[in-house]
């Protein structure tokens, strides 16, 4: 094999010639660090390096599972390896060791991947781009003056430079979806309890984040989750296990029932180019058999917002507190990124009811928005209300940092809601991401699907939600939509 054949094959196809012996585990890993040490000074994807980890493995046996031998990243958040620091974008955690290796980077290993490194994240993963002061900004290989988005911004990049086939991602208001719309990839997230947390995260994010993988085919989306679907020991709730997932990419979907909006569910504004792509789609999906009917469900865009805020900025809250504690430290604001300690100090101002009330609130909205996928099998929204922005174009000003930073120092939280800092900030975020969230509290499938390029040549994700627990159905019509409008070999120029 030439290597300069490894960007023309996805996971399963590298790891078919592994099996076939047309190539060793051991060439795939020095392909993939060598783009590694070739693109990631342009890019800061990749934060950390395991390069010996990574070929003591491809040295040694490996797990004879559908990916056997294949190079792969993990975001720098939530799951962890044994020994190795989750710096989860924080100045305070980057230099401690984990002490377990989660349930899911067990099966991810398992499914016979060998881990080249740790991709780059914003702080606690609460932005929708990845530019913590901890790690950097990583950039976008389309055009590195923009954010490949967040919170898994460094997998999205790595993959869309061909540095590997997949890396994983978590999303917890759209983390996997939109790196992948801004990125020009696929991106499932799947179902609420359909991959392990544990052992030492009950739940993330009250339930509303869940981990998966970005990758270049649909394919490859569908045999990672058979590999690593089911709950684990003590699991706080569980899903059927269902599929397999890689047979059902291969089938034909029926004729769907499926429902469109270029609406804002949270913000206002939605630029011409998502609503071109949403057209597109439209006339591709009707062209393909499907009954298309312009409907969306009701919600309360402000409101809601709000409540999903007040649920977040209590878990950074909690998030700024155990960093700090473990490093032996008091909490300051020297040690956090301005975004995270303002949504924390915020956290701090809330009431227990206020939290209560608004958990009750997106709950009560999640039992609306089941009753409307009663009428339709999908939705289909644009992933992003915008192409990929600049870095640092959603970031609090140089004057909102440093005020922010003041509060932090003397506590006076009370100038954030004499001031009303915090709604503003949340409102230009929600802006950008206005869909996503959404289906993130209601637990349901969604994936960015990459149909669209704009005249600038930037990816412009579609995102196709699905009746909960049934990826079945995306992955079905995934499939129909990579063969209809095939994107694999889109790359960005010089990769």
């Amino acid at each position: 094999m030439s290597f300069s054949e490894y960007a023309k094959y996805d996971g399963l196809g590298l790891a078919e010639l592994v099996r076939k012996k047309k190539v060793a585990p051991a060439e795939l890993v020095e392909e993939a660090i060598q783009r590694i040490e070739t693109h990631n000074p342009k890019l800061n994807a990749v934060v950390t390096k395991l390069y010996d980890r990574a070929r003591a493995a491809a040295q040694g046996t490996l797990p004879d599972g559908p990916f056997k031998g294949v190079p792969f990243l993990m975001k720098d958040l939530i799951s962890t390896l044994e020994g190795v620091p989750t710096s989860s974008g924080n100045r305070l955690w980057r230099n401690i060791p984990a002490k377990v290796t989660s349930e899911l980077a067990r099966r991810w290993q398992k499914s016979g991947v060998i881990v080249l490194g740790k991709t780059n994240t914003p702080e606690f993963g609460l932005t929708p781009y990845t530019e913590s002061e901890a790690l950097g900004p990583a950039r976008n290989p389309w055009d590195t003056s923009l954010t490949p988005g967040g919170s898994s911004g460094g997998s999205g990049a790595s993959v869309a430079a061909r540095i590997v086939p997949f890396a994983s991602g978590g999303d917890g208001g759209g983390s996997i979806r939109i790196p992948s719309s801004a990125c020009g990839l696929f991106g499932m997230k799947p179902t609420r309890g359909r991959t392990p947390t544990g052992p030492e995260m009950g739940e993330a994010w009250e339930g509303f984040a869940i981990e998966h993988v970005l990758t270049r085919s649909v394919r490859d989306s569908a045999a990672m989750l058979d590999a690593t679907q089911g709950s684990d020991v003590g699991a706080p709730y569980s899903i059927p296990e269902a599929g397999p997932f890689l047979d059902e990419v291969r089938k034909k979907p029926g004729k769907l029932k499926i429902a469109f909006s270029v609406k804002s569910m949270l913000g206002k504004n939605v630029h011409a180019d998502c609503v071109k792509g949403v057209e597109e789609t439209v006339k591709l999906l009707k062209e393909l058999g499907h009954e298309v009917v312009e409907a969306a469900p009701a919600i309360d865009g402000e409101q809601y917002s709000l409540a999903f805020l007040t649920i977040i900025a209590s878990q950074i809250r909690a998030d700024i507190e155990e960093a700090a504690e473990a490093a032996g430290k008091r909490v300051s604001a020297d040690d956090f990124d301005p975004a995270t300690l303002g949504v924390g100090l915020f956290g701090t101002i809330l009431k227990a009811s206020d939290y209560a009330r608004a958990k009750r609130y997106v709950q009560t909205v999640s039992r609306s928005v089941g009753a409307f996928f009663e009428k339709y099998d999908v939705l289909l929204t644009p992933v992003l209300s915008q192409p990929p922005v600049k870095i640092g174009s959603l970031k609090p000003s140089a004057g909102e940092q440093a005020l922010i930073k003041f509060i932090g120092r003397t506590g006076a939280t009370w100038i954030l809601s004499a001031l009303g800092i915090i709604k503003p900030l949340a409102a230009q975020t929600f802006e950008f991401i206005p869909w996503t969230p959404v289906f993130n509290v209601t637990g349901q499938p969604a994936m960015s699907v990459p149909l669209h390029w704009n005249e600038a040549g930037l990816p412009i994700g579609m995102h196709f939600v699905g009746k909960w627990g049934d990826e079945a159905s995306l992955f079905r019509l995934a499939g129909q939509l990579e063969e209809a409008k095939p994107w694999f070999d889109k790359a960005p120029a010089g990769y």
